[in-house]
């Protein structure tokens, strides 16, 4: 029975390597859909958690996930055992960088030598781990065409990127279109086959390396004008009297050409931190130099160093000296409402601060419990009037829906606010140091 039988009577089995922000949305909307789903990931505590039903990830429904493991259509393993069973199979591994900002793409290497002990003919393949153009085809064909199967011919082999949205109520694994690129024809038909029993859209494109390069326009493009924003409001602070919030909702305004980004205190997430990088990294292979890019990434990392220029300004104004305070974070996660701290610009503040002589470092986050810093756990405190109030500083890192700004800022001594959450406070404003809000220095 060929795939597309499998797929249209649900007889076709489907594995997913990598069961984080990507790989778990994904098995558990097949699964939903009443395909057998088996996922794999090489970390024992989540599988053990996954195969009781219990979930981890914010945009996985509790019941959702329940259900599909109380009626046997999914299963978590730490093994690549089952892999002759799967029909098709997406790799969402991790893709970091390393130290030096070169490409570390391990965990694709290991989830395709993984897959490639157990690959057959007619299997399907694809990757999903956001990379530099040519990783499907140079990296990942490689290792399958090892077993003396060919692609295109024996087994098919994609790149759809992944979307997800961490936190994303409105957009989610199911009504987000995605982009599938094969390495044949064949491949491309097949993966977009699979990809439309779970998502609305399919958009087919003409190979891996245009659906590889297409993920890495869509998160450069993000991070080229996030930096702009940050470039902008570093200069109204330096002019004095423009209020970088109040300047992009007037030109959100124009109904074409325009297109609101907003400053910050640095950038989070997998994927924009890293993906100019990915890209600067493969352009050297073509004597090319990304100057704009790597530059627009420059900024947003140079941002966290700026929000602790924004610390002392606050502690100057209340006369702590900065060894001695006490320094309230509000919000590790690297966005707003999410539990998710990948690359967090609050935890490179709170590194950076602890380095620099503070020792009295505490944070709130609803949705984060405890932290590992500087070598122990570190609880969340509870955001109290008392909590706030012996702080000397506090800082607002994510604008979470929870956090009552009027109350932060009735109650604290100092307010550094990175994210415009106190911009409809109306009292009190003497204490808040807001990032772009164009109080000379």
């Amino acid at each position: 029975m060929d795939l597309q039988t499998k797929l249209e009577n649900k007889t076709a089995k489907i594995g997913v390597v990598g069961l984080g922000y990507v790989g778990l949305p994904l098995a558990v909307e097949f699964a939903d859909k009443g395909f057998h789903v088996i996922g794999i990931d090489n970390n024992e505590e989540k599988t053990n958690l996954l195969n009781n039903g219990k979930n981890y990830i914010e945009d996985v429904q509790d019941e959702k996930l329940k259900n599909a493991v109380d009626k046997g259509f999914f299963t978590a393993t730490t093994s690549y055992r089952d892999v002759p069973e799967l029909d098709a199979i997406y790799i969402c591994v991790p893709t970091p960088f390393t130290k030096n900002k070169e490409p570390d793409v391990s965990f694709i290497i290991a989830a395709s030598e993984g897959i490639a002990a157990g690959l057959r003919k007619d299997h399907l393949i694809i990757l999903k781990s956001t990379t530099f153009p040519d990783t499907t085809e140079g990296v990942v064909q490689p290792i399958l065409e090892k077993t003396g199967l060919k692609v295109g011919t024996d087994f098919y082999l994609a790149f759809s990127p992944e979307r997800i949205d961490p936190g994303n109520k409105k957009f989610t694994t199911e009504n987000t279109p995605v982009v599938v690129g094969g390495v044949t024809k064949k491949c491309t038909e097949l993966a977009c086959a699979v990809n439309q029993q779970i998502i609305t859209k399919v958009v087919p494109v003409s190979s891996p390396k245009v659906a590889e390069m297409e993920k890495l326009l869509e998160n450069i493009f993000r991070s080229v004008n996030i930096a702009l924003a940050n470039e902008m409001a570093r200069l109204c602070d330096r002019m004095g009297g423009i209020d970088i919030w109040e300047v992009v909702d007037a030109a959100a305004t124009k109904p074409f050409g325009y297109m609101p980004f907003y400053p910050g205190p640095g950038i989070g997430g997998h994927c924009i931190l890293i993906d100019p990088y990915y890209l600067s990294w493969k352009a050297r292979e073509f004597d090319f130099h990304t100057q704009f890019i790597e530059l627009a990434a420059e900024t947003n990392e140079n941002m966290p160093f700026y929000v602790l220029g924004l610390i002392r300004r606050a502690l100057g104004n209340v006369g702590v000296p900065f060894h001695k305070a006490k320094i309230l974070i509000l919000g590790v996660a690297f966005k707003k409402d999410i539990d998710d701290m990948r690359e967090s610009p609050a935890l490179k503040i709170m590194e950076f601060l602890r380095q620099r002589g503070a020792e009295h470092i505490f944070y709130n986050d609803p949705y984060i419990p405890q932290i590992r810093f500087n070598g122990s756990q570190l609880q969340s405190v509870e955001l109290s009037a008392k909590q706030l109030s012996d702080a000397d500083v506090v800082v607002i890192t994510a604008d979470h829906s929870a956090y009552d700004a009027n109350f932060i800022v009735e109650n604290a001594k100092a307010v550094v606010d990175t994210r415009n959450l106190t911009k409809n406070v109306k009292t009190n404003r003497e204490k808040i140091t807001k990032l772009g809000s164009g109080t000379r220095f």
